[in-house]
């Protein structure tokens, strides 16, 4: 992050915002625009990423599902947007020990053996993440702490716009595996703010009810369907990237929409009652 944050320095923060007297390497000043960087660029990431994914993938015949709220987008949107500024100020946390030092993140990408070691640390990248987001999630469902997590879940039906409707502290939790690879494993800058919103788009994309994965990697891979069923059964599918680890927890449902079953389904009965 310290790559964004001295580009905002050089060409916006220190001409611009702060008077002189305030170095660029004072902690205060760096965790302060870490968070107007992090909270500008997770609402320009949502709104970008959610629009595009609910005009082009979203069907909107969903919005006739029982389960679908009147406006439902607009106060997913809401929710998402109280979210946002309080999840970057503590992802802002995150990304300060990091500008200051404390992670293996570098510049040079030869000085782990090049190429070789980028496609290496994306691949260890993904399975450490998808490895410790499943057991978080699945521990935010515990019932003792459930009352975090249940604010997401009150998007039965979700849209694209429910990607980011999290209560704050649930929705950091659910990231925290991305900054702990950083301070255990090398990795380059470049490749860790290119996954960080590959992230993001990923979010939306489980969100946007699309079920379009090919036949050989639906029992692989955790798209839109599973994460469908997890919203409306709620206690499934709990993976983000893949199923592995719902299928060893025990928690892996094949999805509805695989079976015939499922929202549209839902939606086509409904619409054929309302035609009568």
């Amino acid at each position: 992050m310290d790559l964004v944050l001295n580009f905002c320095d050089e060409h916006v923060l220190t001409p611009y915002v702060y008077p002189e007297s305030v170095p660029e390497d004072t902690m205060w000043r760096q965790l302060v625009s870490l968070w107007a960087i992090s909270g500008i660029g997770g609402f320009l990431l949502y709104f970008s990423c959610a629009s595009l994914a609910w005009i082009f993938c979203f069907d909107k015949k969903l919005r006739n599902h029982k389960l679908f709220y009147k406006n439902q987008e607009l106060l997913e949107i809401i929710s998402s947007t109280k979210a946002i500024p309080f999840m970057s100020l503590l992802t802002a946390f995150c990304f300060l020990a990091e500008v200051r030092g404390y992670s293996r993140l570098y510049d040079d990408e030869n000085e782990y053996g090049g190429v070789n070691f980028l496609i290496i640390t994306f691949f260890t990248f993904i399975a450490f993440t998808d490895f410790a987001i499943y057991w978080i999630h699945r521990w935010l469902h515990h019932p003792k702490i459930y009352f975090l997590h249940k604010p997401h879940h009150h998007w039965k039906v979700p849209s694209p716009f429910a990607s980011h409707a999290f209560h704050p502290v649930d929705g950091f939790c659910q990231s925290i595996p991305y900054h702990v690879y950083v301070f255990l494993f090398p990795m380059h800058k470049l490749l860790y703010l290119g996954l960080f919103v590959i992230v993001n788009v990923w979010s939306v994309a489980i969100h946007d009810e699309l079920f379009l994965l090919p036949k050989p990697l639906q029992p692989i891979i955790n798209g839109a369907a599973h994460h469908t069923d997890h919203h409306v059964h709620t206690f499934y599918n709990y993976g983000q990237y893949f199923t592995l680890w719902d299928r060893i927890g025990g928690s892996y449902r094949h999805p509805d929409a695989f079976c015939g079953k499922g929202v549209f389904v839902d939606v086509e009965k409904t619409m054929k009652e309302k035609s009568k």
